[in-house]
């Protein structure tokens, strides 16, 4: 595969961007719907519960075409972050509204009478608390972001600018045409990542489950 360090390079850019931006969402909209007091939360988080019982990827993917096209998002590797980052949002921030739930309220009162304000509450206070709770998101969204095909294969039509899951499934498709041990090399180096993470990580996974993550 000509193209597979360039491939492998964007899909690390694509899969980190994603993870990052998803898991700041996340904490900002988990603590909102927790600690804020705002207009419309009990409708945010049922427009967030009823967007996790539809295959939105599926659903979606006009719109999402339309919307990348109308930007000039099309075929170009970092446009793929964007509508991954809002597919993985809702059960993103409904983990971390969970785990902020966890947190006394005790805790959050006696923050603000000490005249801490949101910024260092969210900072300084609760994210040390719901830690393990944000490498559930982590792990969550890297694995799924790492082996997206669809939107990727849709939105992405040149080589250069395909993700490594495009590119494997095109390759695994040419019976004949691929040395194949060499093609189950590459399939290994693609899982690796997502095996290495979970593998590092499974302790404070774990960890953020049993406090609540997925908590409702």
């Amino acid at each position: 595969i000509p193209t597979l360090p360039r491939v492998f390079l964007n899909s690390v850019m694509v899969t980190t961007s994603t993870v990052i931006l998803t898991t700041i969402c996340a904490i900002l909209g988990g603590y909102a719907l927790v600690h804020l007091r705002m207009p419309g939360r009990a409708l945010v988080l049922g427009m967030l519960v009823a967007s996790m019982f539809f295959p939105t990827r599926v659903t979606a993917i006009i719109a999402i075409w339309e919307i990348q096209r109308n930007f000039g998002l099309i075929n170009k590797t970092w446009g793929l972050i964007f509508p991954y980052v809002t597919l993985g949002l809702a059960l993103s921030v409904f983990i971390m509204r969970g785990l902020f739930q966890t947190i006394p309220k005790d805790l959050p009162d006696a923050a603000r009478i000490d005249g801490a304000g949101p910024v260092r509450m969210l900072f300084g206070i609760m994210l040390p608390l719901v830690s393990n709770g944000i490498v559930v998101v982590i792990i969550v969204n890297f694995v799924t972001a790492w082996g997206e095909y669809l939107l990727a294969a849709t939105l992405m039509y040149d080589e250069d600018t395909r993700t490594l899951p495009v590119v494997l499934a095109k390759a695994s498709g040419g019976m004949g045409a691929w040395v194949w041990p060499r093609l189950a090399a590459v399939y290994v180096m693609a899982i690796t990542p997502g095996l290495l993470a979970f593998g590092i990580a499974q302790r404070w996974y774990m960890k953020g489950l049993q406090e609540g993550a997925l908590k409702t």
